[in-house]
């Protein structure tokens, strides 16, 4: 058995941590170097940094802050946002990242998740989903890219079938209906996917609670738990949540180990 993880994330813009709710109403959550440093401090399992303007405004990744951030941490660190060639995978695993998330450059170039496998192992390749559930009456859930602003008309559940086939180690899938909500995660989006694929999902999209980040594994069938709101604001600690999951007797890593 895996121990299963729990991975701050930082959504960057301007060079600044930002958190909305639903992709929008963005506000400032604080500086990326120094909350990566107390969250790594504070026990947690594994970081994910996001610029998220990066692909809709046809950017490479903010080089600079990724090297800083990755100084200020002792923990894997994963990296997203405007990686759209094997050079710019390279740069960031040179600058300090442990791996990188591929969301918009995979959907439109999916021969990109195999070459960065082949080239850096399939540890090293993410690939993010940003998942909308459709109107009612018409069941599942579609992929948006450029930061949950385009549609891609793709259907969620063959999107990460398809990323696992083509060597991805791991899919970071987040629900855009429940971002920023603190009202929960989508189970059902995240148990759909974690039963139809062979690689660890990691839950994101709404964790507003003890016992939401419980059912993102028991019910949800989650490898990793991302989270963003409650940690930034200070709602729950790493700790809080490590020793909570623990007393549900889950494989949990303690945050003194």
């Amino acid at each position: 058995m895996v121990a299963l993880r729990l991975i701050p994330c930082l959504d960057v813009a301007k060079g600044r941590v930002v958190k909305g709710v639903n992709f929008v109403g963005l506000r400032d959550a604080g500086d990326p170097v120094e909350l990566a440093n107390r969250y790594s401090q504070e026990g947690a399992d594994e970081l994910v940094f996001l610029d998220i303007a990066a692909s809709h405004e046809a950017r490479a990744t903010l080089i600079d802050i990724v090297c800083r951030t990755a100084e200020s941490v002792t923990i894997p660190f994963t990296v997203g946002g405007g990686i759209s060639s094997i050079n710019g995978i390279t740069e960031l695993l040179r600058a300090g990242a442990d791996k990188v998330s591929l969301n918009s450059s995979a959907v439109k170039n999916p021969d990109l998740i195999c070459k960065g496998a082949n080239q850096f192992g399939s540890q090293c390749i993410v690939v993010a989903i940003d998942a909308k559930k459709r109107k009612e009456g018409n069941p599942g859930w579609d992929v948006f890219i450029n930061g949950g602003r385009k549609n891609t008309g793709l259907d969620v559940l063959t999107w990460a079938k398809k990323i696992a086939k083509l060597g991805a180690g791991e899919i970071l899938l987040t629900s855009m209906d429940g971002d920023g909500t603190q009202q929960g995660y989508d189970l059902e989006l995240t148990r759909t996917i974690a039963e139809a694929v062979s690689i660890p999902v990691i839950a994101s999209g709404g964790a507003g609670s003890l016992e939401d980040i419980l059912k993102a594994f028991q019910r949800g069938k989650a490898s990793a738990a991302l989270l963003a709101s409650l940690l930034h604001d200070q709602d729950l600690t790493i700790d809080q949540i490590k020793k909570y999951l623990l007393s549900k007797n889950l494989l949990i890593r303690p945050t003194n180990y």
